[in-house]
């Protein structure tokens, strides 16, 4: 007989039993009310690995005595939708209500997701999705508006370490493993719990005694959890830019080495702080952007490892340059008039006069070809010289 996984074993069974995620549990809260009153709604679970959202969903299902019936986006289909709807309906019948649990929502395409509304407006079927990437852009807007977000938080560290006592006093070896261990156990999970209990079962089967040094054997190399293309990607370039912006060269450089170490695109790095040099520093330091550029070059020259070098200098040189917004924000204001007056016609004395009947009707008219020439009317049209773009 195949043994239960200890994380399998240790699922909890009722809201109580839960551990964290106080801001959808505690009293008053969404999922608190759900249960109180036993009534369903249809939810979105959003959040990392590890994290609690099958669990949720099925003590919801318990707790208000529904049906619960439970697929994958990645290994379901239309055919699988169909008789889940046909099941549901023979429920609806017996009274019976159905609480269906989609794993992965994202996965399924605008079609696929489209089959479920008017089940869920009628009522037939209650969805509760899960997703580890942002339902803003997977999730159809229709589906969106028919249910009810919740964020998930990964576990802190104190929730996951009370997991891990949890599942020893449970399996009467809470001698068996000591505190720095139990404390490295919670470390490496990134606050999954799935994680920290896989890595202790693990620990367990190898020694009697589990101190750190079998933690580290067990869960080997320590996995950074960051998609290049998911909200983790962006979350954490956004953190680079923002840090360097604020001129901390710590936090830089933090997130900078979460990205290399995660694998990501150095020249995407490079690419970014071209942009701050312009963006950010522009005016306030003319260097940034040849510096900016010179790394990107010697990135495509050198390559990984030796180019996170050359990301950290010029990272920690643009994180400490003065700062200066004047020319962005001036492009901005400029691009705003540029859209008003679209097509406002260019000065007369501007305009280039290559036949005398260009110059007879003022093309060009007192213009001179000298270093810093200002003419008497101005360089703007007529309709912008109020306007205040530097």
């Amino acid at each position: 007989m195949q043994r239960v996984p200890l994380a399998e074993r240790m699922r909890p069974k009722t809201l109580k039993e839960v551990v964290g995620q106080t801001q959808l549990l505690g009293n008053g809260e969404i999922l608190h009310q759900i249960v109180t009153n036993k009534e369903p709604v249809s939810l979105i679970l959003w959040g990392p690995p590890g994290t609690g959202k099958t669990t949720l969903a099925r003590i919801i299902a318990n707790e208000v005595q529904a049906e619960f019936i439970e697929i994958s986006a990645v290994t379901s289909g239309k055919k699988d939708i169909t008789n889940i709807i046909e099941h549901a309906k023979q429920n609806w019948n017996l009274q019976i209500r159905t609480i269906l649990f989609v794993d992965e929502i994202h996965r399924f395409n605008k079609a696929q997701q489209d089959a479920f509304l008017p089940h869920i407006e009628s009522g037939l079927i209650t969805l509760i999705g899960a997703t580890t990437e942002n339902p803003s852009f997977e999730v159809i807007a229709p589906l969106l508006s028919r249910t009810r977000v919740l964020i998930l938080e990964p576990l802190n560290k104190n929730d996951i370490i009370t997991i891990l006592k949890k599942a020893l006093k449970t399996s009467g070896k809470t001698k068996n493993v000591s505190a720095k261990a139990l404390d490295y156990l919670a470390e490496l999970s990134d606050g999954d719990a799935r994680i920290a209990l896989g890595n202790l079962e693990l620990a367990l089967g190898m020694s009697q005694k589990v101190t750190p040094e079998i933690v580290k054997i067990a869960a080997q190399k320590r996995i950074p959890g960051y998609d290049k293309n998911g909200d983790m990607h962006y979350n954490v370039i956004s953190a680079f830019i923002k840090s360097m912006r604020g001129g901390d060269v710590d936090a830089t450089l933090y997130y900078l080495a979460r990205m290399i170490n995660a694998g990501e695109d150095p020249k995407f790095i490079a690419r970014r702080m071209i942009i701050f040099a312009s963006e950010d520093i522009g005016l306030a330091g003319n260097g940034a952007l040849g510096l900016a550029l010179n790394a990107f070059q010697a990135v495509e020259r050198i390559g990984m490892p030796e180019s996170g070098l050359i990301l950290s200098h010029v990272a920690t040189a643009l994180c400490k340059s003065e700062k200066s917004r004047h020319t962005s924000e001036a492009f901005g204001r400029a691009l705003t008039l540029a859209k008003k007056y679209p097509n406002t016609p260019v000065p007369l004395q501007l305009r280039n006069a290559p036949t005398n009947l260009m110059k007879d009707i003022g093309y060009g008219k007192d213009y001179k070809w000298e270093a810093g020439f200002q003419h008497d009317k101005g360089f703007l049209p007529d309709d912008l010289k109020i306007e205040k773009i530097f």
